[in-house]
């Protein structure tokens, strides 16, 4: 990303940006078809993911897109080093299929080396392809990125079978979770090893937001601790279900930033985890991002900004990733309302 941008995440850390920012997590899903060009083509093909990644950066500089150059394979990246297959098609990323049917073969599961199983090693030769490149333009690729220790143990089984044997092989449950955790844990350092300047971590998990409490602290917390822990200066989490059982324990993690689900109110959130933590979110990333007008878009964007209530660790956002078909108006109304709120026109309190 550019520095400037980077320098204005560590400020939203550090509670001492005054300006309201906006970011969007963009990755192989939006970018190609926004352009009009194949989705394989840009997995394929460095020179286009850069160009593809510059255009939208050029064209955008008011907007943060988060991570950066992400080598985004769909789904795929950390469950293919466990075996799983790989299906590929020319205008959406890859999709895998389950290794396994039921936690009673959690043994059959191999743990990954990522320098040469799966697609983790085209992917961190993708990197070292980028890297030359994004420095020649001033940049550095600032944050890497992995799925989190829940969802890939998804990944490799399917969310239902996954969440059964939580339920009646806890045991089992803990081996695979210790297994997965430690593979997002060496995927990310592989990336780090390869990108110096890395100095943010960005972990994606949607199944933590689907447990009550008891089986959250039992099999969530802990391992996402772990894997938090590791250093960084910016640490990134994504879960856009909307169950509040984790929200409370979000600090205890070590995270900085939170992209939460645009079911979930901004102010109730914030009570929730306190002052701490940068909140990014929360206009609906599909009935208005994709479906809505300009003019809707925009509506939303204020409203979450006047939710906020003028807090200054808040970086307006979509409640979840970018969907595939969100068109140029969305970004032209996400801009308009963060220039209202930086001239005064609009209300932060």
């Amino acid at each position: 990303m550019l520095p400037e941008q980077w320098n204005t995440l560590e400020r939203l850390v550090q509670g001492k940006e005054k300006n309201v920012n906006a970011a969007l997590i963009v990755d192989s899903p939006w970018i190609p078809p926004f352009l009009n060009i194949s989705t394989a083509e840009y997995l394929k093909n460095p020179e286009l993911h850069f160009r593809s990644n510059m255009e939208i950066i050029r064209k955008y500089p008011e907007i943060i897109f988060f991570p950066g150059f992400w080598v985004e394979m769909g789904m795929a990246a950390e469950p293919s080093g466990y075996g799983t297959p790989v299906e590929y098609y020319d205008n959406q990323p890859p999709t895998i299929k389950h290794i396994i049917e039921d936690i009673s073969e959690v043994d059959r599961l191999k743990p990954p080396n990522p320098a040469r199983d799966g697609l983790m090693p085209d992917i961190l030769k993708r990197y070292r392809e980028l890297l030359p490149l994004v420095r020649a333009e001033g940049m550095e690729i600032n944050v890497i990125a992995a799925r989190g220790p829940m969802t890939l143990a998804s990944h490799l089984m399917g969310v239902t079978n996954f969440l059964i044997g939580l339920k009646t092989e806890p045991e089992l449950t803990h081996r695979l979770l210790k297994m997965t955790t430690k593979t997002v844990i060496q995927w990310l350092e592989a990336q780090a090893e390869v990108l110096p300047e890395v100095q943010g971590i960005f972990v994606l998990d949607d199944i933590m937001g689907f447990l009550c409490e008891e089986d959250y602290l039992e099999f969530a917390h802990d391992y996402f601790r772990e894997i938090f822990a590791l250093p960084a200066k910016l640490k990134v989490l994504h879960n856009d279900t909307p169950n509040p059982v984790s929200f409370r324990f979000l600090t205890d993690l070590g995270i900085d930033m939170f992209n939460f689900s645009h079911q979930v109110p901004i102010p109730d959130l914030r009570r929730l985890v306190g002052d701490r933590i940068v909140l990014m979110g929360n206009i609906s990333p599909l009935d208005i991002m994709v479906k809505g007008s300009e003019e809707e878009v925009y509506e939303a964007a204020v409203s979450c900004i006047k939710q906020n209530g003028g807090n200054p660790r808040f970086l307006l956002s979509a409640g979840g990733g970018v969907s595939m078909g969100t068109p140029e108006s969305t970004l032209g109304g996400i801009i308009r309302a963060i220039s209202d709120a930086n001239s005064g026109k609009i209300q932060l309190r």
